[in-house]
């Protein structure tokens, strides 16, 4: 009587292979690993149609005749609006060439990250970032913590340099709120900076579990983040001032500082109206601002445009290379 060979106690089980047609037999990790790119891979899709879709539906609602009406001819106003559109995904590209070696081309999914928040919803870019890390695992096996680590950090940046606005300037700010009839009450402006205060003192209580990244590296994003909300708020002055000359370049900080306030106060309804209204009280000429404050919305939108059609062509050609390295 045949009998069968017993395995021996204790080796290790034998898993099943799966090989596909004319391709080496694939271990149960490198199916896992596939999976996973490839689920990456669907997620960056999906999002990247979401870019293209919500791009088209805003292309036929700018008035071009007007904008190029406004556009002003100085090199230098371009040169400022360029730096003005980069400084968010050229800061967070130095962040993760530390924290990842990012290579040159990773400025490419963050440009579409800073589109996909601002063109669909907010933080959806994270996601798409998030999804092409996963397709890129020579970058780092765990990209989640960092990606995590780097947008909390943003928005306490946000909420530091917002809350030490408040404090400074509250008698200058609540005085033109109420001077210029503007919907805003002491206690929405008490609840908006209590609501960023205690977040962000949460996060510090909490950030040992919170927060994944060494102690180094915090301190460096956090800078990171800080410089580049500086720098905005004086690009973006600069590129007013650019577009309106007469106006003192001193009036145009003024005004990109209370900008920041007005926009990062989170239960201040109607902030772009809030801010328009006190930019007219300070610089007079009501036609004047929503021409200027109607042009930079069109060149961002605009550019936002570009730049979705850009990464989309480059998007296609690296999946198209890489599929034709998986086969």
């Amino acid at each position: 009587m045949k009998t069968t060979a017993q395995e021996p106690i204790g080796s290790a089980p034998v898993l099943p292979s799966f090989a596909a047609k004319g391709d080496p037999v694939m271990s149960a990790n490198e199916l896992v690993k596939r999976g996973r790119r490839d689920w990456a891979r669907w997620l960056g899709s999906l999002i990247s149609i979401a870019v293209l879709v919500a791009a088209l539906a805003q292309w036929r609602d700018i008035d071009y005749a007007t904008l190029a009406d406004l556009v002003p001819s100085s090199p230098a106003f371009w040169l400022a609006f360029v730096v003005y559109y980069l400084l968010g995904p050229a800061s967070e590209w130095l962040i993760f060439r530390r924290l990842w070696k990012l290579p040159a081309n990773g400025i490419v999914p963050l440009l579409r990250k800073k589109v996909s928040n601002e063109l669909i919803l907010g933080y959806l870019g994270e996601v798409y970032f998030y999804s092409w890390a996963r397709r890129h695992g020579q970058l780092t096996a765990a990209p989640f913590g960092a990606i995590k680590d780097v947008a909390i950090l943003s928005a306490m940046a946000g909420n530091a340099i917002t809350l030490l606005m408040m404090a400074v300037g509250f008698p200058l700010f609540y005085g033109l709120a109420s001077g210029l009839d503007l919907d805003l009450s002491q206690r929405t402006l008490g609840f908006s900076v209590l609501f960023m205060a205690v977040s962000s003192i949460l996060v510090l209580a909490l950030r040992r579990r919170v927060l994944s990244l060494p102690k180094d590296e915090l301190v460096f994003v956090l800078a990171m983040h800080t410089l580049r909300i500086v720098a905005g708020i004086g690009v973006l002055a600069l590129m007013w001032h650019l577009a309106l000359p007469q106006v003192a370049l001193l009036w145009w900080v003024l005004l990109s500082l209370l900008r920041q306030l007005v926009t990062r106060l989170p239960f201040v309804a109607n902030k772009e109206i809030v801010f328009a209204s006190i930019a007219i009280f300070f610089v007079g000429g009501e036609t004047t601002i929503s021409a200027l404050m109607a042009l930079v919305a069109g060149l961002v939108l605009v550019a936002h445009l570009v730049v979705a059609a850009g990464t989309s062509i480059y998007a296609l050609v690296e999946k198209e290379g890489n599929d034709d390295a998986d086969r």
